[in-house]
């Protein structure tokens, strides 16, 4: 899993030649470096991965792995991975990032607030335990010369209770830390209204001049709701989701419109062409209801005889050398291809997307954007066919 930089002037930050360039990065959990021996003896453990050139980032958990409820501690974090649960000290956390040597590291924190249940007093003993684990990696940090050019992030909690959020960021933002993760936002349990709200309002306190990351947000219309917001990196589990439902991404980000495919109506007002293929999303609903508009499942036994590529104009693997109807048979027949002709796609297809926020950004020209792709968060994916 990955992440993507929306705003250019954070790449300088790292001495890494592709996020300076792509403004990607890839990201690792001290979950998954634990079970792998022969990470530990080399050095810079991007070439352990085969991307000498991505900047990389370690997190502290796996974004689509679950995270059960109620097993922090005032001197521990638990970590979940495929071995189960690992109980993580601030010392034991610091001895893996040494042995990583990211670019960027998330400090460890106690981020257990999202079930949307926890109390006033449980958010309150997140921050306090979150701000004491930075304080002890701080440390650690000062005194580890293979951290001497890796940047920490702060981990921002606090639950749904503004007050804390705030009494979080502004604590966070007096320690000597690189940048921000904003935590605890990820999944459903919290309200839209409130989840922007607070995102807006713990960005207030924070330094324009240290990077944002947030975690859980990956919907097209959710990115760029924290954009506005003040947000900066995303993950980008989405499309991972996504290719895991047998689904492929088909939004359209061209913010430009073309006259060819440009209808107006009789009031003026501009419409794009509907994909002929694009989902009856009552119908989707039922199917799967982690489905968003912004996808087409490929299992649908409509794609069996679609000879067309899976997205019009795209230029991926996929795209340029299978049909629709190729990658629906490999689902059905449950064939370990349809993902990785599928992640081929989505990913290929979600950093377009973010390439065309940073052009917007630069343009001026970003409410244009956010109209297409909200109307397609209403209405499901218009005129799925990439211009080149």
């Amino acid at each position: 899993i990955g992440g993507v930089l929306v705003k250019k002037k954070y790449q300088s930050q790292s001495s890494c030649a592709g996020c300076r360039t792509k403004g990607y990065c890839f990201m690792v959990c001290p979950a998954a470096a634990l079970f792998s021996r022969q990470m530990v003896k080399l050095g810079k453990k991007s070439a352990f991965f085969g991307i000498p050139d991505a900047v990389l980032y370690c997190s502290l958990h796996d974004p689509v792995t679950p995270c059960p409820s109620g097993y922090n501690t005032n001197k521990t974090v638990s970590l979940w991975g495929s071995s189960g649960r690992m109980e993580m000290t601030p010392s034991k956390f610091m001895d893996i990032q040494r042995a990583i040597q990211p670019d960027w590291f998330q400090c460890i924190s106690d981020g257990d607030t999202i079930s949307g249940e926890a109390g006033r007093k449980r958010v309150k003993k997140s921050v306090d335990r979150s701000l004491s684990f930075l304080d002890m990696c701080l440390q650690l940090q000062e005194k580890s010369p293979e951290l001497q050019r890796s940047v920490m992030f702060g981990a921002i909690e606090g639950g749904d209770i503004l007050e804390e959020r705030l009494r979080s960021a502004r604590e966070t933002a007096k320690r000597p830390v690189g940048g921000f993760l904003l935590d605890g936002f990820q999944g459903s349990a919290m309200a839209k209204e409130t989840k922007l709200k607070l995102i807006a309002s713990v960005t207030a306190e924070l330094p324009e001049d240290k990077p944002r990351i947030i975690h859980g947000v990956g919907k097209p219309d959710e990115v760029l709701e924290c954009i506005e917001r003040g947000v900066d990196i995303f993950e980008s589990f989405f499309p991972f989701q996504v290719t895991e439902r047998g689904c492929a991404l088909v939004f359209n980000y061209d913010y430009h419109p073309d006259p060819e495919t440009t209808v107006f109506t009789q009031n003026g007002t501009q419409d794009l062409e509907k994909n002929g293929a694009q989902e009856d999303q009552e119908e989707v609903s039922k199917a799967d209801p982690e489905m968003t508009p912004f996808e087409i499942s490929l299992k649908d036994k409509k794609y069996h005889d679609d000879f067309g590529p899976v997205l019009e104009g795209c230029s991926c693997y996929c795209c340029q050398r299978h049909t629709r109807a190729y990658v629906h048979h490999l689902l059905v027949t449950n064939e370990l291809l349809a993902g990785v002709l599928l992640m081929m796609h989505n990913f290929q297809h979600y950093f377009g997307f973010f390439s065309a926020i940073q052009d917007a950004l630069r343009d001026s020209k970003l409410d244009q954007l956010k109209e297409l792709v909200f109307r397609q968060a209403l209405q499901g994916p218009e005129n799925a066919t990439l211009r080149q």
